[in-house]
């Protein structure tokens, strides 16, 4: 292969006044295989430059009207980043060679050049540089190309995100739960646009008890969001079948029977998500909370006027393992309480260190609201978090007093 081939006749501007210098050069690199640009000072060289873009200048630094290093400046300009540059310049001229260096130049020969191996060294480390500038262009573009792509993909995706939290929002009780002088209403705060975290709550006849559960999937996101829409579609389903198969004896709802029913039911989507879950339902006639437990922590916490602990319970997750039986548990609520439930997320954003810590924490926080809703969110300063690290679910049951 010639040196024509190998260089593929790659454009160096050659800046020098002296002419025989000048053409000495030139005719080295063009038998080299470079094709060569003369100038025979910086005006020229300026203007050859805009209009041939050289990969690489050879320039000398004691020029007429322009000298070197003005027009090393005047490139820089124009271009920001100054083109491989190899400056020649006598011995006692070193001070413009340093101020050469300092603008960018990437090497010096001093005059006159006795070996032109030398320079041809000079000038293949040179143009190694102006390859690595060459990619260095090459893969920004294709970065900022890259982001741009990724950016249009991410509103696309954003936009889907919002529309799939609207119809998330469409599953979850669409106003609080009044009845009896019983009152349910919740609230929720995506980590993500969509939640892992899902309530439900509903009054059911014959006998008006109030069914309630708040189940927290692992993750978040889509795909932990398409869990909570099998949630919803599950409960729908266990309230139809309640009446034959998911009875206790007394004729209400079996909590550990929809616990089990839901374990069964999740293992088939084999999804490699669990849930857990708290589940219960308020006997109004009695006023007992009757409640199973899949997991799910923290676990709620009971107030009254005079103290707030949390419930006791524990259970397997759903999804895990088949085949589960899930505990049933009861105890009879205070003429006026209120009952807070959470999903785990809420522990993430308490200022506490270790899970006890937290949990007394966040028992003293609901202890020292109005043990309300809005209280509660405002003692926790949820409507002020932003980008949780998890899905935050909260849930209040509050009874003000028999209404009967």
């Amino acid at each position: 292969m010639s040196a024509a081939e190998s260089t593929e006749m790659r454009k160096i501007l050659l800046v020098d006044d002296d002419r025989i210098v000048r053409e000495s050069i030139a005719a080295y690199l063009e038998d080299s295989g470079y094709a060569v640009i003369e100038a025979e000072d910086g005006y020229q060289a300026l203007e050859l430059f805009r209009h041939h873009r050289p990969e690489l200048i050879i320039c000398d630094l004691k020029m007429p009207r322009i000298d070197g290093l003005s027009l090393l400046r005047n490139i820089q300009e124009e271009e920001e980043v100054l083109p491989p540059t190899i400056v020649i310049s006598g011995a006692g001229a070193m001070n413009d060679v340093v101020e050469a260096l300092r603008i960018g130049a990437c090497d010096y020969l001093v005059k006159p050049i006795a070996d032109m191996k030398v320079l041809e060294h000079a000038i293949e480390r040179g143009l190694e540089r102006t390859d690595l500038l060459e990619q260095n262009r090459h893969y920004r573009k294709e970065l900022e190309q890259a982001n741009k792509e990724l950016k249009a993909h991410l509103q696309v995706l954003e936009k889907d995100q919002q529309a799939g939290l609207q119809m998330q929002l469409k599953m979850f009780p669409s106003e609080p739960l009044v009845s009896n002088g019983y009152r349910i209403e919740h609230y929720i705060v995506p980590s993500l646009y969509l939640s892992g975290d899902f309530i439900e709550y509903v009054e059911y006849l014959p006998n008006r008890n109030i069914g309630f559960f708040i189940a927290d999937v692992s993750g978040h996101g889509s795909s932990s969001a398409f869990v909570t829409a099998m949630l919803y579609h599950l409960s729908i389903v266990a309230l139809r079948r309640a009446r034959h198969e998911l009875m206790d004896e007394q004729g209400n709802i079996s909590p550990a029977d929809i616990l089990g029913y839901y374990n069964r039911e999740l293992l088939t989507l084999s999804m490699d998500k669990y849930v857990t879950m708290f589940l219960g339902y308020i006997d109004t006639a009695t006023n007992k909370l009757v409640y199973s437990v899949a997991g799910h922590l923290p676990m709620p916490i009971l107030a009254t006027a005079e103290h707030a602990e949390y419930l006791e319970g524990n259970g397997m997750p759903l999804g895990i393992v088949a085949d589960v039986d899930y505990t049933r548990y009861e105890i009879q609520l205070p003429e006026v309480f209120s009952l807070a439930l959470f999903s785990d997320g809420v522990l993430e954003i308490l200022p506490a260190e270790g899970l006890l810590k937290k949990e007394e924490l966040l028992k003293d926080i609901f202890a020292g609201s109005d043990r309300t809703l809005e209280g509660l969110k405002k003692a926790l300063s949820l409507e002020t978090v932003e980008n949780p690290p998890d899905d935050i679910a909260l849930m209040t049951v509050t009874r003000a007093g028999s209404a009967r």
